[in-house]
């Protein structure tokens, strides 16, 4: 693999880097879709400059992370383990599908985030900003959930108190706004990115509603073979999810969240089988009663899963990172890899070093404390290119504003043109800085927010269009040499994705797919055995 062609120097980077990369046809479709990105990235700006307040930066900051895959990946056992096999495998179906569809389109069309400046971003996560931006999986999971659960309190309304059914609806509400809306507000998304993913998520949602149970019926009627045919269609997903244009993560949770529905496939189908699972409410179900075991049972046996769930990512991950490079080495030579763009094959390296925050689901144990503590610390608000792709679309705006200027005759050059933001090389600006100046920025009109895009770098400004009388007019050399100046200077201050290794995809196949066997059949025996289970 061509590393130059990869990860190319700064002057090599042209303004036709999605043209060289991408295939024809998800050019041009990028190309048609890119504008919309674009046109809306000021009303973004006007609405989250309208409706910011260090209230509202809290809270949406804090509920984004109810919509994280780390958050579904610890909750999804629990309903297992509490004996809601049904609503857990459905919970798999739509949360797994969302993940993986909504990184498949991320990849396929390689749409950016809309531009900051004028947008602030305020994060609690700085994974999720190097993702593309097209479309919203916060948004699809936050849809998928809230519908899928109405329709759930829907089959239930016999069964709860009218007052209890009421206020679950309008938790579902809440929880749903407060993703979607706040995807808006923390300028992480713009409306297109959103309403595709809550359109993607209440399709998906819809489909499970609709054909889950038919769908579960059918598995667990059949053979093996039944399950084998699921697993293939994912791994035949799996193996054409689109290159990227740019070091992109989504791949990594599309490949976690498949295992995940691989090993839910198996674990269902193989538990039902056995004396230790329960054919009610529904074929699997994990033993549980909680008048029989009481709170303490309960809260010890989900204890000991979530222990043993890290034990096994804990030991598997680095054991599997040991043995699986000298295999690839040969199958390498074979010539039957199967290479991605971003991953080193393991012909290029030796041993895999230890990497910190090297899975976006499920961290290690010794991270847990760091990732509590980072609750109580305040959101980050950054300004500017955060990833390749925010670099990219930086540079391709800004050329595009100077092909405008030049093509308006006798207009002023965008370039030229005052930003009142900081520079793009203040990557984590204090959040006190931009509420002070909140009322100058109340007043900030669509047309401000407009000239900000793809503005901010203080004293590289693109060639001067129209130079004054006698002034000296720079050469296409020294322009070239300006805009390669500048494209150092963002390259350099992004945010660099981590080294990945071609034998992770695996890795990531076995320890999730392990993850999802544990949650449904392998920790519910652990309690039998262990006396936490129903007497």
């Amino acid at each position: 693999m061509d590393k130059e062609k990869d990860r190319p120097d700064a002057g090599l980077r042209s303004l036709d880097h999605y043209k060289i990369r991408l295939p024809r046809w998800r050019y041009l479709l990028r190309e048609q879709l890119l504008p919309i990105v674009r046109w809306e990235t000021p009303y973004v700006a006007w609405l989250q400059d309208t409706l910011r307040t260090p209230a509202l930066d809290t809270y949406f900051a804090m509920t984004a992370n109810l919509g994280t895959h780390t958050f579904f990946m610890i909750m999804l056992p629990i309903l297992f383990w509490c004996g809601h096999t049904s609503v857990g495998r459905g919970m798999v179906h739509i949360l797994a599908s969302g993940v993986f569809f909504s990184g498949f389109i991320k990849d396929l069309l390689c749409l950016p985030r809309p531009l900051s400046p004028p947008l602030q971003r305020i994060t609690m996560s700085g994974s999720a900003a190097l993702e593309y931006g097209f479309p919203s999986t916060h948004s699809t999971n936050a849809v998928s959930v809230a519908i899928y659960s109405f329709h759930l309190l829907q089959q239930q309304d016999s069964q709860l108190n009218p007052h209890v059914n009421l206020c679950l609806r309008v938790l579902c509400y809440c929880y749903a706004f407060s993703i979607v809306v706040g995807r808006l507000y923390c300028g992480m998304h713009g409306f297109f990115d959103v309403i595709v993913g809550s359109a993607l998520g209440a399709i998906l949602a819809v489909a499970q509603c609709r054909w889950g149970e038919q769908f579960d019926e059918w598995l667990l009627a059949g053979d093996i073979q039944r399950v084998l045919f699921v697993i293939l269609i994912i791994l035949v997903l799996i193996r054409i999810h689109p290159e990227p244009a740019d070091d992109c993560p989504c791949f990594d949770d599309s490949v976690s969240f498949a295992a995940v529905m691989i090993g839910c496939q198996y674990a269902v189908w193989h538990f039902a089988r056995t004396s230790y699972a329960w054919s009610e409410p529904s074929k699997g179900t994990v033993p549980f009663d909680l008048a029989r075991m009481g709170w303490s049972v309960a809260v010890l046996r989900i204890l000991l899963g979530v222990l043993i769930i890290f034990a096994w990512r804990g030991v598997m991950k680095p054991t599997l990172l040991k043995i699986l490079p000298p295999i690839f080495r040969i199958i390498e030579t074979r010539g039957l890899t199967l290479p991605r763009r971003f991953f080193k094959p393991a012909s290029e390296y030796g041993t895999i070093p230890r990497q910190e925050n090297d899975d976006n689901v499920i961290p290690r144990a010794r991270d847990i404390p760091h990732l509590l503590s980072s609750f109580r610390r305040r959101r980050a608000v950054s300004v500017g290119p955060q990833s390749e792709a925010d670099a990219y679309e930086t540079l391709a705006y800004r050329n595009k504003k100077r092909r405008d200027s030049l093509n308006a005759a006798g207009s002023p050059s965008p370039a030229n043109e005052h930003s009142p933001e900081p520079s793009y090389f203040e990557p984590d600006v204090p959040e006190e800085t931009y509420i002070s100046n909140r009322t100058r920025k109340r007043s900030s009109s669509l047309e401000m927010f407009r000239a900000q895009m793809g503005e901010g770098v203080e004293g590289l400004s693109p060639a001067v269009v129209n130079s004054p009388p006698g002034g000296h007019t720079p050469t296409r050399q020294e322009v070239q040499e300006m805009d390669e100046l500048q494209e150092k200077r963002i390259f350099s201050n992004i945010q660099t994705p981590r080294v990945r290794y071609d034998v992770e995809v695996v890795t990531k196949l076995i320890v999730y797919s392990g993850i999802a066997w544990l949650a449904i059949e392998g920790n519910p025996i652990v309690f039998q055995y262990a006396g936490l289970g129903v007497d």
